[in-house]
């Protein structure tokens, strides 16, 4: 993949056919006005990719954010997720989020965590969820082993699996699973929380190319074939993370920076989930 001279539009075909960006913006605990914001600020600065879910609480300041933006709603690629508590009405469930987004369909719709005894069943009905008003589906929070269990019952393959990942939570043999399976591995907390920005290595890469530390960890995950989503409403932030298109890590910094990994969790780690 030549991401060389790419940009926050730069985009990567999923196996529905759909045209995902290859950065967006999370928006994990952003909230209010300030979340509606950063989601108009970060579009009108070129974001297309914007992230949000049922269990976030921000769905409608989402809406309000893409909708304020002026931008046209078929370039904006959004995501959502169903909660733990809404596995027994996925339909109502997706209703209730595009009711607060204020809009008319999402482009990906993600299972948020894969409960136990509730996956499966909730996978065939999302695959029954209506094309008009879902673009696409996926899951978040899957290890291999839970995809491996959910491709032997699914008749679509999920377009996206989105987890944790950043160079201290390196989850390399889920990303060569994902690659051989066509199934796009999205990261969120690719910062690592913002610990991974105090790293020594990380430091001296950025020193090297003139770069900031979330700018090297960011192209780290391009380079991968990962589509980070870091979240922040701080617009220098916005536009930091954005410039990531106009350098190349050296197989030897990215190596270096594989070389991080030490299974690092900042959030739960999905195997509990039996």
């Amino acid at each position: 993949m030549d991401i060389s001279n790419g940009s926050t539009r730069a985009t990567r075909t999923l196996n529905n056919g759909a045209k995902m960006p290859l950065l967006g913006l999370g928006t994990w605990e952003a909230r209010g006005e300030e979340a509606k914001l950063a989601v108009k600020y970060a579009i009108e600065k070129g974001y297309r990719l914007i992230d949000t879910a049922s269990f976030y609480g921000n769905e409608h300041e989402v809406g309000a954010g893409i909708k304020e933006s002026k931008t046209k709603r078929k370039e904006i690629f959004l995501t959502t997720k169903l909660w733990n508590s809404e596995h027994d009405n996925v339909k109502a469930a997706l209703g209730a989020s595009l009711s607060r987004l204020g809009l008319d369909y999402v482009d990906l719709y993600l299972i948020h965590w894969p409960v136990s005894k509730k996956r499966i069943s909730t996978w065939k009905e999302f695959e029954r969820l209506d094309s008009k008003k879902v673009r696409g589906i996926g899951v978040s929070n899957f290890t291999k082993r839970h995809l491996t269990e959910l491709l032997k019952h699914a008749k679509i393959v999920p377009c996206v699996n989105q987890v944790e990942f950043h160079p201290y939570l390196y989850q390399k043999e889920l990303l060569e699973f994902c690659t051989k399976n066509e199934i796009q591995l999205e990261a969120y907390s690719p910062l690592g929380r913002g610990a991974i920005l105090r790293d020594r290595k990380i430091r001296e890469i950025g020193e090297n190319h003139s770069k900031t530390p979330a700018q090297i960890v960011l192209r780290w995950h391009l380079q991968h074939g990962v589509i980070p989503i870091p979240k922040t409403v701080r617009k220098e932030r916005l536009e930091e993370n954005a410039s990531i298109f106009d350098f190349e890590l050296s197989e030897a910094q990215m190596r270096s920076i594989d070389s991080l990994e030490r299974s690092r969790h900042f959030v739960s780690d999905p195997e509990k989930y039996a």
